[in-house]
């Protein structure tokens, strides 16, 4: 496994958001869906790190949409996963889903991801 397919919590949970906004992922959205979701308020600077991040792994790519004057005539940078951010993603579950198996908590019963 190369490197760059190796995900940590983070970029793991950026790239499914990505995957869930589709064509309205961008980086205030992401935001927004990982407050909602899985209550997690993560500052901007730390998402766009993240996100330059799987950029230079090459794990997403992204398109600057047109500037509006709400945004003060800014564009949004809109993001897409890529085929290897696919690849990324796949592999992290399919590792998560393997650790799991058969795992228990403090002598509890068996714990199903």
């Amino acid at each position: 496994m190369t490197k760059e397919l190796r995900l940590g919590e983070f970029e793991l949970l950026v790239l499914l958001a990505i995957i869930r906004l589709g064509d309205e992922a961008y980086g205030a959205s992401v935001k927004r869906l990982l407050a909602k979701e899985i209550n997690r308020d993560v500052s901007i600077g730390s998402l766009y790190s993240t996100i330059d991040r799987l950029q230079s792994k090459e794990l997403i790519s992204s398109i600057e949409g047109e500037p509006t004057p709400i945004r003060g005539g800014r564009a949004k940078s809109f993001l897409k996963i890529t085929r290897k951010g696919e690849t990324a993603v796949r592999l992290s579950k399919s590792n998560l889903t393997t650790m799991w198996k058969g795992l228990s908590i403090n002598g509890g019963s068996e714990v199903n991801g």
